[in-house]
């Protein structure tokens, strides 16, 4: 009896002090991914479906939150499927979140079931740039876009690309909407290091 109590304890102080449902959600997404079909072209588009469910609400509709939840779980699945993470492990390589931008146009209500769909749009010379669309099911409207920038760290985007397609990968261009943010980056970092004075250090 005192074995139960002792399971039910452990059990409650991994909860209170774990996301626990992150981490089997990753398990099974990885899971998944690996007996889909694969993505052959790297920056091809891929499609998770989902439905607005009762953890996923507030005020009746999806918080703002899950999206963003919603989009790691797809990028997981994504570099799964199209060998980006097999690459990242052979290069020795990891890859964090740089940057994230999101609008929202119109609110996924309860119920409501909507397509993810993710790619990678272009990459420079420290980080890959996806853009990931909710898009609902009942009328095909983009109720919300994300651009997230993913650096690489410990090698490049252009030795992950060299390594998936044996060969030197020509960058694609980049979308006008997603230049205007990158420039944004850009002027957010300088002024930051200038307000910090990391700018006069390295002078």
């Amino acid at each position: 009896m005192w074995w139960v109590l002792w399971v039910l304890a452990a059990l409650l102080a991994l909860f209170c002090n774990l996301d626990v449902w992150y981490f089997l959600r990753v398990a099974a997404v990885i899971l998944r991914a690996w007996f889909q079909p694969p993505v052959r072209d790297v920056t091809g588009e891929q499609i998770l479906t989902g439905r607005v469910l009762p953890r996923d609400i507030d005020m009746g509709h999806m918080n703002n939150a899950r999206y963003l939840r919603e989009c790691d779980f797809a990028r997981l699945s994504l570099y799964t499927r199209n060998g980006v993470l097999k690459a990242l492990r052979a290069l020795g390589a990891t890859m964090v979140v740089a940057a994230t931008t999101i609008r929202f146009r119109r609110a996924l209500c309860i119920g409501e079931g909507f397509e993810l769909r993710s790619r990678i749009v272009t990459w420079d010379e420290k980080s890959f740039f996806l853009e990931q669309r909710f898009v609902s099911t009942k009328d095909g409207l983009v109720c919300a876009v994300m651009y997230c920038k993913q650096s690489i760290i410990r090698s490049s985007p252009d030795q992950v690309m060299q390594h998936l397609c044996k060969r030197k990968v020509e960058i694609p261009e980049f979308p006008a909407d997603l230049q205007h943010w990158v420039s944004f980056i850009s002027a957010s970092s300088q002024a930051l290091r200038a307000e910090s004075g990391l700018e006069e250090k390295n002078k």
